[in-house]
């Protein structure tokens, strides 16, 4: 059994490793604007939904407030390159901080509830974030803060009408939250975190402290999602409560795992591939109709994905790996 699971771990590193020369190569060959930015933002919300699969997948406890983790690291690495002239290579990881720092600040009191109620409570500390930055004037309010144009280096994460460097950095941001997934998902931690998962009494009966696993859990995801909060920022040019901490994202973060398969290596990856290229390219064609037939569509394919495959587009891989039942 051990050998089995150690070829299988190997058998997908080495997938990984295959699928990451593919994401370096093809791109260089792509010269369409709108389907670099396509793939930009696919590659970000694999890595938030990886991130957000951690807690919601792993640990089991359904997240709805990851928005305000995402919008916080975006607010912390824009404000000290505006404020205090830090390059936001080194920003964008003092936004990982606070949005870690943040989900055990939410997780301390919300980790008391369960099931629903615990679901709940984010979507409730997820607004308040959002109102308190509507607010505020320090960070700009409702109007917002401009990232300053600056010269395009590596050091500012800016480099002009270029995107082919900005998809480089959210593949690295994509790769390493995998990476994260897959060394936890083998870890110790990785399986008192499913077991928590399944069954909370079995888990403490067997010494599992359930708390801390699940501010250990909590922990990693806020301070990837806030990562890629700051990632996006830079990548826009701009950002304000609604575009940045509404919780519209919560609900993007989460929606890859869910379709793609929730407590699975490669359902967030799956799940971006599907979902945000006909969220992005439907928006572009059609969202100007002024009829929603974008947003008639995305919605169709969320009802027809969750109908056809409840546990989410990976397990038809799985089914044709293990033959028919």
């Amino acid at each position: 059994m051990d050998n089995f699971i150690t070829r299988r771990r190997r058998h997908e590193l080495m997938v990984a490793g295959g699928l990451l020369v593919v994401a370096i190569v093809v791109p260089l060959f792509i010269r369409d604007v709108t389907a670099l930015n396509v793939i930009i933002l696919s590659l970000l919300f694999a890595g938030l939904s990886q991130a957000w699969n951690i807690l919601g997948g792993y640990c089991g406890q359904i997240s709805l407030g990851h928005a305000l983790y995402f919008g916080m690291g975006s607010y912390v690495s824009t404000l000290l390159y505006v404020h205090g002239a830090i390059p936001p290579s080194i920003g964008m990881f003092a936004g990982a901080a606070v949005g870690g720092l943040a989900a055990l600040l939410v997780g301390w009191p919300c980790f008391r509830l369960s099931g629903h109620y615990y679901a709940i409570a984010t979507v409730v500390v997820g607004e308040i974030g959002y109102l308190l930055f509507l607010n505020w004037d320090y960070v700009g309010g409702a109007t917002g803060v401009y990232i300053p144009i600056a010269k395009p280096s590596l050091l500012n994460l800016q480099f002009g009408k270029d995107k082919l460097p900005y998809l480089y950095v959210v593949l690295a941001f994509c790769a390493a939250t995998w990476l994260a997934a897959w060394l936890i998902e083998g870890s110790r931690w990785g399986y008192a975190w499913r077991a928590v998962k399944d069954d909370m009494v079995a888990a403490r009966s067997l010494g599992v402290n359930i708390f801390s696993s699940k501010m250990a859990a909590a922990a990693i995801s806020g301070a990837f999602t806030g990562l890629g909060g700051a990632i996006y920022g830079l990548y826009v040019g701009y950002i304000d409560p609604d575009s940045v901490m509404a919780g519209h994202f919560s609900i993007l973060i989460a929606l890859p795992a869910v379709l793609g398969g929730v407590g699975t290596l490669w359902g967030p990856i799956l799940g971006a591939a599907l979902l945000i290229p006909m969220k992005e390219l439907s928006s572009s064609y059609l969202g100007g109709s002024g009829r929603g037939v974008d947003l008639m569509l995305y919605g169709a394919m969320i009802v027809v994905v969750a109908l056809a495959q409840p546990q989410g587009v990976v397990s038809l891989f799985r089914r044709r790996a293990h033959g028919p039942a």
